[in-house]
């Protein structure tokens, strides 16, 4: 699973992050992506001054627009999926019950 992260802090809002998530979840639902990535939303990510703040997986990207943002997504998703770079969910532990 790919995890898609934008900033939702007040520098961040301001710029457009809601916009951004908005768009972020139709470019998703269009292409079909929705079981492969997950979109969450985080405050701070202490680059405030550059512009919107997201990131995919651990690599923080900044996007001077909404437009810009959707672009960049396609082309680091695109990548992110041909590399196979995507986080497994963890396992859960199986409990196996003795037998009587």
């Amino acid at each position: 699973m790919i995890t898609v992260t934008v900033c939702v802090g007040s520098s961040c809002h301001i710029k457009g992050a809601r916009e951004l998530i908005a768009r972020f979840n139709e470019f998703l639902s269009k292409k079909g992506l929705e079981d492969k990535v997950e979109l969450k939303g985080s405050f701070c990510m202490e680059h405030c001054g550059e512009g919107i703040n997201w990131k995919i997986n651990d690599e923080i990207l900044t996007s001077s627009d909404v437009e810009g943002g959707v672009k960049m997504l396609g082309k680091k998703l695109r990548l992110a999926l041909k590399q196979g770079k995507t986080k497994r969910p963890a396992k859960r532990a199986v409990r196996r019950r003795k037998k009587a």
